[in-house]
């Protein structure tokens, strides 16, 4: 199963952008959907996940600015960032697993994008 993302981009602080990311494959279902991000020089982190039911969760720095969401019609995961800040500048990867239909039957997935870049000026 294959992710792709879109929708990074350089913006001004207080701004908002819009990611989306897109699985493709023989994909049987899809449970968890989520976002993470790098900055420069620090380790991934965890931006905010929804699983296939149940409540979705964000890091304490997004909350109230970020809001994530999925279409299960189109196997794609959101992610509305408003009131953008400078220090939510870095490389944004989405993430999914579930299972896909291999050619034994059901397989276990989880997969990656290749990242977005979003920069936010000062």
């Amino acid at each position: 199963v294959q992710l792709q993302a879109f929708g990074g981009g350089l913006v001004q602080a207080g701004e908002s952008l819009t990611l989306s990311c897109a699985a493709s494959g023989m994909i049987f279902r899809i449970n968890g959907m989520g976002w993470y991000r790098q900055a420069p020089g620090k380790q991934r982190e965890l931006v905010a996940v929804i699983p296939s039911g149940g409540s979705t969760i964000y890091t304490d720095s997004v909350k109230g600015r970020f809001t994530i969401s999925r279409d299960n019609a189109k196997n794609t995961v959101y992610l509305r960032m408003n009131s953008l800040k400078p220090e939510d500048t870095g490389v944004y990867y989405c993430n999914a697993d579930g299972l896909y239909s291999g050619t034994q039957g059901l397989r276990a997935f989880h997969s990656w994008g290749q990242g977005t870049l979003v920069t936010v000026s000062s």
